[in-house]
């Protein structure tokens, strides 16, 4: 079986597997599509070490075998990537920080004891029970293939303090900020300003529910135009820029908020000076935990967060290194693709 993993500074390579089988606790997977992502464009561009188990971490498929301890689920399911509840025994939960258990977050992040050796970029994967949901049944492959970035946009506006009736900014129309700025939207927020300098995807921002779209160079004055000169309630980065980070908060009012979800490669410079005159509260969002996939499955089946219009292309396990190449060139017109396995 092939597989496709990113080795180094945009070098790609497919290499051979054995076919999965699984674990006593685990089940085997056939992957039906899985969403390229932002993390894996950092890595094929900068270079850094990449768990090769999160290579490829947006899957969707159909369970095609299960362990000898397995009962939640059958031969036949259609599942999505996911993380476990809370186990209640780690040091985080006996501690009371459920949210922050550090076995759900080791399944996030590809470092369980039954992480595979590759990611979904391959027609099979073999995980732990707890690494798979069970798919919503009115959702098609293409739609539970973004799940997963969803639910990270989900997790992040629940954990931001929006309230209703917010001004919000939403930096970057990528995929994240695209589903940012549904979530956002489903939670209230009445005015919601996007900023992104592709025409393209301004548009469809404007389509998506925002109700201003702005380039980076006119956001400042269009936030104080809007605001009487008061600035942004919460500001979400999701360009994934070092300078993007202080622009957020530059944008913000006094007393406001800002949730960084977007992850940019090195330290970033910011003025800490504006950041403790206005008092700004942040929030981060790294992952998500286990109900808010099935509460981010439910937005999409109600339509109040609509992934079609996301999905630009798909492309081969032999096309992703040409993929990423695009992805990570500044001036594609992709937003997102997702990879087929099994495609020639």
């Amino acid at each position: 079986m092939h597989a496709a993993l990113i080795t180094g500074t945009r070098q790609v390579e497919v290499r051979d597997f054995p076919e999965p089988t699984p674990t006593p606790s685990g089940v085997v997977v056939d992957v039906a599509l899985c969403g390229i992502c932002g993390t894996d464009v950092h890595a094929y561009t900068s270079g850094r070490d990449y768990n090769p188990a999160i290579c490829g971490h947006e899957w969707t498929g159909t369970i095609s075998a299960i362990g000898t301890e397995v009962s939640r689920f059958t031969e036949g399911d259609r599942v999505i990537v996911g993380v476990p509840p809370a186990c209640g025994t780690c040091p985080a939960c006996e501690s009371g920080h459920f949210a922050y258990c550090s076995t759900a977050l080791s399944f996030a992040t590809g470092r369980d004891k039954e992480a595979p050796p590759h990611g979904g970029f391959a027609p099979q994967i073999a995980v732990h029970q707890d690494r798979v949901i069970h798919a919503h049944p009115s959702l098609s492959d293409e739609a539970l293939a973004q799940v997963e970035p969803v639910t990270i946009s989900f997790h992040a506006v629940a954990r931001s303090g929006l309230r209703e009736g917010d001004f919000a900014v939403v930096q970057g129309a990528g995929p994240v900020g695209l589903t940012t700025l549904q979530c956002v939207a489903a939670a209230g927020a009445t005015e919601i300003v996007v900023i992104e300098p592709g025409a393209a995807r301004r548009s469809l921002a404007t389509q998506l529910g925002a109700t201003h779209v702005t380039a980076p160079e006119d956001a400042a004055d269009l936030v104080e135009s809007l605001t009487g000169g008061l600035g942004a309630d919460i500001v979400y980065e999701c360009v994934g820029a070092q300078a993007t980070v202080q622009t957020a908060v530059d944008l913000a009012r006094r007393g406001g908020l800002m949730c960084l979800i977007g992850l940019a490669d090195g330290d970033v410079p910011i003025n800490p000076r504006t950041w403790l005159y206005k008092e700004i509260t942040t929030t981060s969002a790294l992952a998500y935990l286990h109900h808010e996939f099935e509460e981010t499955m439910q937005l999409i089946a109600d339509g109040r967060i609509v992934v079609d219009p996301l999905h630009s292309s798909t492309t081969s396990i032999d096309g992703l290194g040409a993929t990423l190449e695009d992805l990570a060139s500044g001036s594609t017109d992709q937003i997102k693709v997702l990879l087929d396995p099994n495609a020639s």
